[in-house]
């Protein structure tokens, strides 16, 4: 495993940056990056951005020079690298996550403020947070953990509508459309061949807030709902593929 850094030629907000990778384990770059005092904010899902000042005290630290194709080539071959849209920015590439099926991905977070490709949206997930900043959590047997509503689209439906119906489904809330915005998707590349395309499939993710403070809910016995602070709602979902997800859509407030 090592860790590799390329020219500070990207420019961006006035200077030049490098991108910083692991040829193998994000872990690992995590690892380097706090050594480093590389702050968490500069994490793009598959590779940190270094502003071009600390270039070398990033090399004197044990990164070695490449340079942007040979990046670019590492990170393909790895199965580590994500893509994105301009503008979006990389939460994570979460590696062979198995499902109540039997089937195995590995899926990409991004969060966005754009609609994912509608054409190849299979399902849709919100966070809906309540006027004193509680979030609503329902458990799903199937998946049995706690999560935000979500669901498959169903024929004819927009995914904002998926999200929507799902709320209404699993918590008995009714949420305003008008209130809702796009906070990201979640790209899935399945293992085996399934017919997604090159690009994968994609699942939405909005989020609403509610105008009261912890509305009552109504949901079938074998699945309840229920309003949880946002370190109560992160804790549940401590050992979910998709925390990074939470995390990112609850800190931006």
């Amino acid at each position: 495993m090592t860790i590799w850094i390329d020219p500070p030629r990207w420019p961006a907000h006035g200077r030049l940056w490098s991108h910083l990778i692991s040829d193998s384990s994000i872990a690992e770059l995590h690892l380097f990056a706090r050594s480093a005092g590389i702050p968490e904010r500069g994490f793009e899902g598959d590779h940190y951005d270094i502003p071009q000042e600390r270039y070398a005290a990033v090399l004197a630290l044990g990164a070695r020079p490449t340079t942007g194709p040979e990046i670019v080539r590492m990170l393909q071959q790895s199965g580590l690298r994500l893509r994105k849209r301009t503008g979006e920015k990389g939460i994570a590439r979460v590696l062979d996550v198995g499902f109540p099926d039997g089937s195995r991905a590995d899926v990409d977070l991004v969060r966005s403020s754009r609609e994912p490709p509608e054409h190849a949206v299979f399902a849709s997930s919100i966070y809906v947070r309540d006027a004193t900043d509680n979030w609503l959590a329902v458990w799903s047997p199937r998946r049995r953990e706690w999560s935000s509503p979500s669901g498959w689209r169903e024929p004819g439906e927009a995914p904002m509508e998926t999200a929507v119906r799902e709320t209404l489904e699993e918590s008995g809330l009714v949420v305003d459309p008008a209130a809702i915005e796009v906070v990201g998707y979640e790209r899935f590349h399945p293992h085996e061949g399934t017919g997604w395309g090159p690009d994968g499939r994609f699942l939405a993710v909005y989020a609403t807030r509610v105008p009261l403070p912890a509305p009552a809910l109504s949901h079938p016995p074998e699945e309840p709902a229920r309003w949880v602070t946002a370190a109560a709602f992160l804790a549940d979902a401590a050992e979910s593929w998709w925390l990074p997800m939470a995390r990112v859509v609850m800190e931006r407030g």
